[in-house]
């Protein structure tokens, strides 16, 4: 019972072990060597990517892109090791560009006391009545849009997975490979950003 702790250990090492021992075959030209890294990753490749798109198919055909994205580019993956939470961020990456004209709802608080930007605000921003109502809606969400795309790759996802796809944070860390308290670090540094950038729609 006492030896579970280092027996999960030593499967994780063990696994960083076989990624990197296929990615070395892979890269000498041993193309079965890349298919084993896709099975063994296969099935949390399409769940991480459905969790963001909803759909089942379109994740497939996400997923389907990444796995052709990291061929092409495993020659720049610096720890081979770590092959499995590479995969996961080019599918996040790709699920969230892929349904990057879905509306984003989010809080933008930084801490729950500090009265900051919440869900409704960020609604109310584009819910205005008025003749100019669908110019201005557009230009809000192609504003907070924007704004988002414009963070660096982990404050942006452990925004989106974290605060708007409500995915728990330990799953969010296992995705992105840190720790619970990065993902927290992330999202505050990520709404504080976006409250900086938002701020002349939220005034008005």
């Amino acid at each position: 019972m006492s030896d579970a702790a280092p027996q999960s250990q030593f499967e994780t090492d063990e696994a960083g072990r076989l990624d990197a021992e296929a990615v070395a075959r892979t890269l000498k030209g041993d193309a079965s060597a890349y298919d084993l890294l896709i099975e063994r990753y296969q099935r949390r490749a399409v769940a991480v990517s459905y969790r963001l798109l909803g759909n089942i198919e379109d994740a497939m055909d996400v997923c389907q892109d990444a796995y052709v994205r990291a061929f092409k580019s495993l020659e720049s993956l610096q720890q081979p090791a770590r092959f499995g939470a590479w995969l996961m961020r080019i599918v996040s990456n790709l699920s969230l560009n892929y349904r990057r004209g879905r509306k984003m709802n989010l809080s933008l608080s930084t801490d729950d006391e500090d009265g900051g930007i919440h869900e409704n605000q960020v609604a109310a921003l584009s819910q205005d009545s008025g003749t100019s109502d669908a110019l201005q809606s557009a230009e809000v969400d192609r504003a907070i849009t924007e704004a988002i795309e414009a963070l660096p790759e982990q404050q942006r996802l452990s925004l989106v997975l974290f605060a708007i796809e409500q995915i728990p944070q330990k799953e969010v860390a296992e995705i992105l490979d840190c720790s619970v308290e990065m993902v927290k670090w992330n999202v505050f540094q990520a709404r504080k950003t976006l409250k900086q950038a938002l701020a002349r729609y939220l005034e008005e």
